[in-house]
């Protein structure tokens, strides 16, 4: 009778084993698993009660994860500490079935107090290990009345556990197969942006995921089928980039694919992305996973700021003025035009980021170079400034004027990140300028002088007993005399072509009696007014009294440098007139003329002279310093 029952046992545990196996082949939650793991269990020996234990907390407590016959406040909520002294950690350690016939004398390990609450007075507790020997937890039976756990329990405890513990892995290999297909699915389908299909070897389109659909405008139902050449542009075909990139693909394992690509609509979108090869167990090609992002808005904007950044090159490049870009921060440059070298006279390089910036401050005027800095540290504050500075050039010495417009570079968010400027050579301008204010101060100080001569030769004509005549031939001197000065474009004249003029004034054409002659000298506007009124009176006496009325007379006018005392530049000019006889010469003409040029001369010019009637004519010296 006995054999009988022991036989019933083992046909009614076989039964379990096999019932387990066959549910969890079935079913893919693992918390089902468990709990009828449990329930059949607690059926087979009879208790009633059983639960599974699972190890968390990288090993610091246990979970009661699935259980039959407890309250529903201890499955799914009750979680152990794995002391040292627990039974479920003696089992653990032990790695096999642990049976205590009565807790209550129980010297091993202790009993947790829950249990010990809820009635239970035997337990039979049993590892479940992964496989690889991994600990994942334990099975325990409770009895709430004394139970002599016999091998063939402890047996079966120790096969059903051994069952167990892989169907755990593969449960766990699912939910995380599942989870990560989820992710997966997720992503796929949330990156619209990013278009995702595969080929197959043949390289025709088999899986057309969301992100396609969206970036492309074909539908699953269109694209499937179709070599993915549909995607490349008339031209990429014809060159053969699409057979090119699967080749490559297929060579090296995987492809670049960054280019143009064809919408559905005949638009293009600009794809970054990769072809990977797919390749079986036998390690032959299958297939092609192709996944790329939409970027064309970025690569219609780089495009733009490619061509606006060699547009700017160019006109840079072109521009006669200095274009230049600064880091806000440091203020160091980060680009300088090529005009940069002919305007400073030192390389680029030498100014460029990197390199010290005092290498630039210090080719500023040091009267100068406070107001440059303060400049820019304006500008990289936000304000534009325009302002004028000088520099002195290392390679030739020349001190150059600049004109500045300094303005901030700011990024979308109104920060000024960079600091640009043009720098204009008005060296010139100023030159002009200043020319300008001394032609204007010597015009009127010119002015003042010929209105002082003019007022003396009126009254010296006048008190002579002089004409209107006289007084009209007078001025036309100095006419002459300023219309030289206007043709030399300069405040000085050249003496030979002063006498030159004054001459032809008196002659119809030079005679072969009057010689000139003498080096180039220039004498200043105030030198000629006073001088051509002489040189005038000079000839006005030659033609009325002297060397120019007769056939006879000769005229040398000759002139030379010579130095003082003290290395000063003298004129010493002579007035020679030869041919006069005597009694055609016996005028004391001590009228205007010579009154001029023994006193005004030696006034107005620092002149000495010496005016001396001769026997055959008049001759006349006069010597003055030059400037």
């Amino acid at each position: 009778m006995a054999e009988h029952v022991r036989n019933e046992d083992r046909r009614k545990r076989q039964q379990v084993l096999a019932d387990f196996g066959e549910f969890a082949l079935e079913c893919q939650d693992l918390d089902t698993v468990l709990n009828e793991a449990c329930r059949l269990v607690a059926d087979v020996l009879g208790t009633g009660r059983a639960k599974i234990l699972e190890i968390q907390n990288a090993g610091r407590c246990l979970f009661v994860r699935a259980g039959v016959g407890w309250n529903p406040d201890v499955v799914g909520h009750v979680r152990l500490p794995m002391s040292e002294h627990s039974s479920e950690t003696f089992a653990i350690a032990q790695a096999r079935p642990v049976i205590s016939q009565d807790i209550r004398a129980e010297k091993r390990f202790e009993v947790p107090a829950f249990m010990k609450a809820a009635g239970v007075v035997a337990l039979a507790n049993a590892p479940i290990f992964l496989p690889g020997r991994k600990p994942y937890g334990l099975l325990q039976v409770d009895a709430t009345e004394a139970r002599d756990f016999t091998d063939e329990d402890t047996e079966f405890l120790r096969t059903y556990t051994i069952l167990l513990g892989p169907v755990i892995d593969r449960l766990h290999k699912v939910r995380d197969l599942r989870a990560s297909e989820d992710r997966f699915r997720l992503v796929v389908e949330g990156a619209l942006d990013y278009a995702i299909f595969i080929t197959d070897s043949e390289d025709r389109i088999t899986d057309w995921l969301p992100g396609a659909a969206s970036v492309f405008g074909w539908t699953p139902g269109e694209a499937v089928g179709q070599p993915s050449s549909i995607l490349f542009t008339p031209e990429d075909r014809k060159a053969g980039e699409d057979a090119k990139e699967i080749e490559t693909a297929r060579r090296e394992g995987s492809a670049p694919d960054v280019r143009w690509h064809l919408h559905k609509d005949g638009s293009r979108v600009f794809i970054e992305g990769s072809v990977t090869t797919l390749r079986d167990e036998g390690t032959q090609v299958c297939g092609f996973l192709k996944i790329g992002q939409n970027v064309t808005e970025r690569r219609i904007a780089d495009e733009a700021l490619q061509e606006s950044e060699a547009r700017f090159r160019q006109f840079a490049e072109a521009a006669s003025s200095v274009v230049w870009v600064r880091n806000a921060e440091t203020l160091r440059f980060e680009y300088v035009s090529p005009a940069f070298e002919r305007l400073y006279g030192i390389p680029s390089e030498q100014v460029l980021a990197g390199h010290d910036l005092k290498a630039w401050a210090k080719l500023i005027l040091a009267d100068d170079r406070g107001r440059v800095m303060d400049a820019l540290r304006s500008v990289r504050s936000g304000e534009p400034i325009q302002h004028e500075f000088r520099i002195r050039r290392p390679n030739d010495g020349e001190e150059r004027w600049i004109s500045a417009t300094d303005f901030p570079l700011v990024d979308a968010a109104g920060r000024v990140q960079r600091i640009g400027g043009i720098y204009s050579d008005i060296t010139e301008e100023k030159r002009t300028g200043l020319r300008l204010e001394t032609l204007v101060n010597e015009l009127q100080h010119r002015s003042r002088n010929l209105l002082g001569v003019i007022t003396s030769v009126a009254n010296q004509t006048l008190s002579q007993g002089g004409s209107m005549a006289d007084f009209e031939i007078r001025l036309g001197a100095l006419g002459r005399a300023h219309g030289l000065l206007s043709q030399f474009g300069s405040d000085t004249v050249e003496l030979g072509a002063l006498v030159r003029l004054e001459l032809a004034a008196h002659v119809s054409a030079a005679p072969p009696k009057v010689v000139v002659a003498g080096p180039t000298v220039h004498l200043t506007a105030r030198q000629v007014q006073n001088f051509a009124l002489a040189l005038h009176e000079l000839s006005t006496n030659a033609v009325k009294y002297g060397a120019l009325k007769r056939d006879t007379g000769r005229l040398s006018v000759t002139w030379a440098l010579t130095r003082d005392q003290r290395d000063r530049r003298r004129l010493l000019l002579n007035w020679i007139e030869s041919g006069v006889p005597i009694q055609h010469a016996t005028v004391t003409r001590r009228g205007y003329g010579r009154e001029l040029i023994e006193n005004a001369l030696t006034y107005a010019l620092r002149a000495r002279t010496e005016y001396v009637l001769g026997e055959d004519g008049v001759r006349c010296q006069i010597e003055l310093p030059l400037t």
